[in-house]
């Protein structure tokens, strides 16, 4: 087959034979479901820019092709792209796209405008997607555009929560045991499902009732106390998005109902899900979390072993690790 710059288009990244082509963006943009170790981003673009965006994010993204701001919208309501993209022809045919609408209401997800052909319309389009609120662009007229699209989808991703959480905890109790490092990384970087002290237990290998034992002999607070204040950080972060309301949040988190999230808020912090969403970022909700079960027993936490590993155990839920012997018995 003859290459992309043989057939008129340079710049452009070389489509693989058809052949050996995967059908894997088709049915991700079907099905809304994420391939493993990629990101999905949602894209409003021209019919022929589609098949070379797919191409560029072979491996690295995939893509929800859309024909409205309303379809985006729903893949950022429904958490199933991480990124939107935004061609400067497609919106030139289509001023009346509120791009604006997008930016606003998901202010942390990032928006890039792609560049694939200077026509007499697009300089006024670029100017009107930075007024609305697109802050990166990407020309692509060349291969070194195509690189930095990938590079923009990969590399420069706003920080989550977990990560911020999780750097923030390494720091504070910096030489405390692995295995309470370890509990503290169970908190942020488990699914959304694991929800109750008896799934964490399985996850880090280890009886629950062992578990609660052991913060409880150290003075600590309980297990399910870090493990709802970490969900409420998951919250308030997922609460910056303008466009999400309570019960979109509190069915992304896996709470049984919109009521059960509003009750876990008032037990935990006394005030109601909307009062919680107007008074918490991500960040000062781990701040409140720190203040109150972080700081108060960093001296017993950074001696602290809720686990102890003996090695050859098979996690029945997480995969092969090590089993956490039940020191009480």
């Amino acid at each position: 087959m003859p290459s992309n710059e043989s057939r008129g288009f340079p710049g452009y990244p070389p489509l693989r034979p058809l052949a050996r082509q995967r059908s894997v963006a088709p049915a991700v943009a079907k099905n809304g479901v994420r391939g493993p170790g990629t990101e999905s981003i949602t894209t409003l673009l021209n019919p022929g820019e589609r098949a070379r965006v797919d191409a560029a994010g072979e491996g690295c993204f995939v893509t929800l092709h859309r024909n409205s701001v309303d379809e985006v919208l729903s893949d950022l309501r429904e958490r199933r792209a991480s990124a939107v993209l935004v061609s400067v022809a497609h919106y030139a045919a289509q001023q009346t796209t509120p791009v604006a609408r997008v930016v606003r209401e998901f202010p942390r997800v990032p928006a890039v405008a792609l560049l694939t052909g200077m026509e007499p319309s697009s300089t006024q389009a670029v100017l009107t997607l930075g007024q609305q609120g697109v802050r990166a662009l990407v020309d692509v007229r060349d291969a070194r555009g195509w690189r930095e699209l990938r590079r923009l989808i990969t590399e420069e991703r706003t920080e989550t929560v977990e990560r911020f959480a999780l750097n923030r905890l390494n720091a504070e109790l910096a030489g405390a045991p692995e295995d309470c490092l370890r509990f503290f990384d169970a908190l942020f970087s488990s699914p959304l499902s694991v929800c109750t002290v008896r799934q964490l237990g399985r996850r880090l290998g280890v009886l629950p009732s062992t578990l609660m034992s052991r913060f409880f002999r150290a003075n600590l607070p309980a297990p399910k106390r870090y493990l709802a204040m970490a969900r409420l950080v998951r919250a308030a972060r997922a609460f910056e998005s303008p466009g999400l309301s309570v019960a979109q949040v509190a069915n992304h988190l896996e709470y049984s109902s919109p009521q059960s999230f509003s009750r876990h808020v008032q037990t935990i912090l006394s005030c109601t899900a909307v009062g919680f969403r107007h008074r918490y970022t991500g960040e000062s909700m781990f701040e409140h979390m720190r203040m109150h079960v972080i700081v108060p027993y960093r001296e017993v936490l950074l001696s602290f072993n809720p686990l102890v590993v003996v090695p050859g155990w098979m996690g029945k839920d997480s995969g092969p690790q090590t089993r956490v012997q039940n020191a009480e018995c």
